[in-house]
């Protein structure tokens, strides 16, 4: 062979080896070890907002939600907790407002349910019972 070509040629195919395609195990295992130090880190991260926070929320500030009422698939009333107030508010979309303000842990009296106001569960038993027995 002539230098010129000698030159052109690569030194693996020169030396006769066969180069082989691929990706090495050790690729593979550095890969993963990435992959479990970035995991890693984002658990710490929020272990460590948590722990800063004191297990609450970000931006809740003395609020607290005590419960809710959903009125249709958008409109909601819900009672909110803030320093020694409750606050009955009502949401729609577009828009929030303060229906009632009470004291904090004092709940309107419920009037006595009437004979005529059962429960389902206890209609659902009184109407099976009746077909049983006809």
């Amino acid at each position: 062979m002539s230098r010129t070509l000698l030159l052109l040629l690569p030194a693996a195919a020169q030396a006769g080896e066969a180069v082989q395609p691929g990706v090495s195990p050790g690729t593979y295992l550095q890969a993963g070890f990435a992959l479990a130090l970035i995991v890693a880190l984002l658990a710490a991260t929020a272990w460590l907002a948590r722990k800063v926070s004191a297990g609450k929320g970000f931006g809740q500030a003395g609020m607290k939600v005590i419960g809710g009422v959903a009125l249709g698939p958008r409109e909601r009333i819900v009672l909110v907790e803030i320093g020694n107030d409750w606050l009955v508010i009502g949401i729609v979309p577009g828009q929030i407002r303060t229906l009632h303000r009470l004291d904090k842990g004092s709940l309107p009296e419920a009037p006595p349910a009437s004979a005529s106001e059962k429960p389902f569960a206890q209609w659902l038993q009184t109407v099976a019972n009746r077909s049983h027995h006809d």
